[in-house]
C-alpha cells in the first residue's frame, strides 16, 4: 500500500512516503523552498502545501500521484472547535479550519493527477504519536507521550501501542498547553515564536529557577494525566526583551524557571502514564519533545526503563506519522526507519557534475574521511555534505559543520560563522563505543535529543562542546550505520587523541539547513569555512579564493570521470 503523508496546516510543512509499512522518503518543504520552517504558522498560510517535498518523495519511488492508495493529512478539522470556545485568542482561526477542510483540493492542485477522495484526515496528535511509537525500534508494546502547542482541540496525548494498535488514553484540552506557554516565553524573551524555542532552552542554563514557585501557580500537573498551563503573567515576572536586545540575568532566570516547571510537569505525566500501562518503553513526539534537557531528566528520573524520542518530533514528523498510522491500519506493520537520513542525496557522478558546473577547484583525495580529519586536527572548520539529508531539525553527520573540540575559541568562532547568539552551544559527535567514558546520560544517543554530563577529566580536553552547566548534547555514531563518519572520527582521534568532533548544522542563522549541492556551495562561498567535503570531493577555501576562477583545462565534460581541478 502506497501512502503519502502530508503536514501542512500550522508550520514545518513536510511530506513522507510509506510503502507497505516501509518508509521510503521524508523531507521538509523548507529544504526545497529555502524558507525557514517552510512558512510562518499563521492562518493565512494554512492553505500552502509541501508540493516540492511531496513530488520528490514520489519521485524516489518512481510513482505518480495517481499511483497512490491514500494520502494522510495530519489534521482532522472535524475534531476542532472555534478558537474562542477553546479559550484561545486567534480571531482568524476559522480561516485555518476552512483551509483544512479544503486540503484535498489544494493537494490535487499541487500534485496533478491525485484523486482528492484519497485524502484522509488523521488526528494531529495521533499522527505525532504514530511517528514515535511506530518508528522506535523495539517499541511493539510501549507508551507514548505527545506534547506540543496545539492540535485540533488538545495540546497533549497519552497513548499506548500494542502491536499494530495505537490506543489514545488521555488528551489535555486547550487552552492548557505546555507548548503554547513555552512559545509565549520565547516571544517575551525577544525570540521568534514557533521557531526559536530551543534558544530559550539554551538560555535557561545561564539562570537559576528562582521564579519557579510563582510559575507553579499557572503551570502544574493535575494528577489525573493532565495539567494546567495558561495565563502566565510574563511581564509581571520579568520585563520583556525586545528582539535584538541583550538578555539580562533576569531573562535567564525566567527561562530557567520555565524550564524547571516544564520538566516537573512532564515527569508527572510520565508517572501517570506508567501507572496505567506499566510499559518499560516510552516514546516521545511533538515539539516539546525537542527539549533535550527535559528529555534527559525524564530518562533519569522517570519510571520508564528506556525513553526514545522521534528525531523529527515537530510538526514535520506528523507527515511520517500519518502515513505510518494508515499503513498499520491497513495491515502493514510499520518498520522502524534505519535512521533519520530520509531526504535527498546525490551520486558521486552527480556531485562532480555540480562542482564542474560551478567552476570551483576541487579534488578527490584517496579517503575524504582522512582528509577531513587532518583538516580538523589543523583547526579548520569543515562543511560536511554526505549522503541523504536528515529529516528533522538536527544535523546528524550528513549536513554538518565540523570543528576541533579542544580549541575553546571554536564555540565563539562557529557562532560567528553561523551569525547566531554566543550563548548557543554546539554539540559533540562521538563513536558509540567511546561515549560511556566521556558522557553520562542516555546511551546510545544517535539523534542528539538528550543532554549528558561531561566527565570532569574531559571538560578541559573538549571545552568547545561543554555547555556552561557542564553538559553536552551528544550524538553517538554507530560504525555499522555511519561508516564514513566513524572513519573520520577514528582518524581524528589517531591524530589528536580526542575521540570527539564538534558537530553543528550546516547553515547560517535564519536559513534552513543546507540540502542540495547548490546550497552547500552557496554556504561555503558566503561563510568563513575552510573546507567543503561533498561526497568524496573536497573544495579548499584558500585555493578557491586564491585562483578566482579555476583552470578549466583539466576539467572534463564527463560527469562520471574522476577529475581534479587545480
Amino acid at each position: 500500500m502506497r501512502i503519502l503523508g502530508i503536514n501542512a496546516l500550522f508550520h514545518d510543512p513536510a511530506a513522507a512516503l510509506v510503502i507497505d509499512g516501509v518508509t521510503v522518503a521524508a523531507a521538509e518543504e523548507e529544504r526545497f523552498s529555502r524558507r525557514k520552517h517552510g512558512k510562518r504558522p499563521v492562518p493565512f498560510s494554512a492553505w500552502e502545501m509541501p508540493g516540492q517535498a511531496a513530488a520528490w518523495c514520489l519521485s524516489q519511488a518512481g510513482l505518480r500521484p495517481a499511483d497512490l492508495d491514500a494520502v494522510a493529512y495530519s489534521f482532522d478539522p472535524r475534531l476542532a472547535r472555534p478558537a474562542d470556545a477553546m479559550g484561545l485568542h486567534d480571531p482568524w482561526d476559522h480561516l485555518r479550519l476552512t483551509y483544512a477542510h479544503e486540503a484535498p483540493g489544494f493537494l490535487s492542485e499541487v500534485l496533478p493527477g491525485l484523486d482528492p477522495a484519497l485524502v484522509r484526515f488523521v488526528p494531529h496528535h495521533m499522527a505525532h504519536a504514530a511517528s514515535s511509537a511506530y518508528a522506535a525500534p523495539g517499541a511493539e508494546n510501549s507508551s507514548v507521550l505527545v506534547l506540543d502547542g496545539r492540535g485540533e482541540a488538545t495540546s497533549h496525548l497519552a497513548a499506548r501501542r500494542t502491536g499494530d494498535h495505537l490506543e489514545p488514553l488521555y488528551g489535555q484540552e486547550l487552552p492548557h498547553s505546555l507548548g503554547l506557554v513555552y512559545e509565549e516565553l520565547t516571544e517575551h524573551l525577544g525570540f521568534l515564536r514557533s521557531s526559536d524555542e530551543y534558544k530559550v532552552m539554551a538560555l535557561a542554563s545561564y539562570g537559576t529557577p528562582r521564579l519557579l514557585p510563582e510559575l507553579r501557580r499557572h503551570v502544574h500537573p493535575t494528577g489525573d494525566g493532565g495539567f494546567r498551563a495558561t495565563g502566565v503573567p510574563w511581564a509581571e515576572l520579568c520585563p520583556p526583551c525586545r528582539p535584538g536586545e541583550a538578555w539580562t540575568q533576569a531573562h535567564a532566570d525566567l527561562a530557567a524557571s520555565a524550564q524547571a516547571v516544564l520538566e516537573e510537569t512532564l515527569l508527572d505525566l510520565a508517572r501517570w502514564l506508567h501507572g496505567r500501562t506499566h510499559d518499560s518503553v516510552l516514546t516521545l513526539a511533538g515539539g516539546v519533545a525537542l527539549n533535550c534537557v527535559a528529555n534527559s531528566r525524564l530518562a533519569r528520573e522517570g519510571p520508564f526503563a528506556r525513553v526514545w524520542v522521534q528525531p523529527a518530533s515537530g510538526d514535520a514528523g506528523t507527515a511520517l506519522g500519518g502515513a505510518l498510522l494508515l499503513s498499520a491500519g491497513a495491515g502493514h506493520t510499520p518498520a522502524p526507519p534505519a535512521g533519520a537520513d530520509l531526504g535527498r542525496g546525490w551520486s558521486d557522478a552527480e556531485l562532480e557534475a555540480w562542482l564542474k558546473t560551478a567552476q570551483v577547484p576541487f579534488e578527490r583525495p584517496p579517503d575524504v574521511a582522512e582528509t577531513v580529519a587532518r583538516a580538523l586536527a589543523d583547526d579548520a572548520i569543515v562543511a560536511w555534505f554526505q549522503g541523504r539529508a536528515e529529516f528533522g531539525p538536527r544535523a546528524l553527520g550528513h549536513r554538518s559543520l565540523l570543528a576541533h573540540p579542544g580549541r575553546v575559541g571554536n564555540l565563539e568562532r562557529l557562532n560567528d560563522v553561523k551569525g547566531r547568539e554566543q550563548f548557543r552551544p554546539v554539540a559533540p559527535m562521538v563513536l558509540a563505543d567511546r561515549a560511556p567514558e566521556i558522557f553520562d546520560g542516555p546511551l546510545p544517543s544517535p539523534y542528539m535529543l538528550f543532554v549528558h554530563d561531561v566527565a570532569p577529566r574531559w571538560r578541559e580536553r573538549i571545552p568547545a562542546v561543554v555547555h556552561v552547566d557542564g553538559t553536552a548534547r551528544i550524538q553517538t555514531v554507530d560504525a555499522d550505520t555511519e561508516p564514513l563518519v566513524a572513519r573520520m572520527l577514528t582518524a581524528f582521534e589517531r591524530l589528536t587523541g580526542l575521540p570527539v568532533v564538534v558537530n553543528t548544522s550546516l547553515n547560517t542563522a535564519g536559513r534552513p539547513m543546507v540540502d542540495d549541492p547548490r546550497d552547500a556551495l552557496e554556504c561555503f562561498g558566503s561563510a568563513p569555512v575552510d573546507l567543503l567535503a561533498m561526497g568524496p570531493f573536497v573544495v579548499r577555501r584558500r585555493e578557491f579564493f586564491a585562483s578566482g576562477q579555476p583552470d578549466l583545462a583539466t576539467t572534463t565534460a564527463d560527469p562520471g570521470e574522476q577529475g581534479r581541478v587545480r
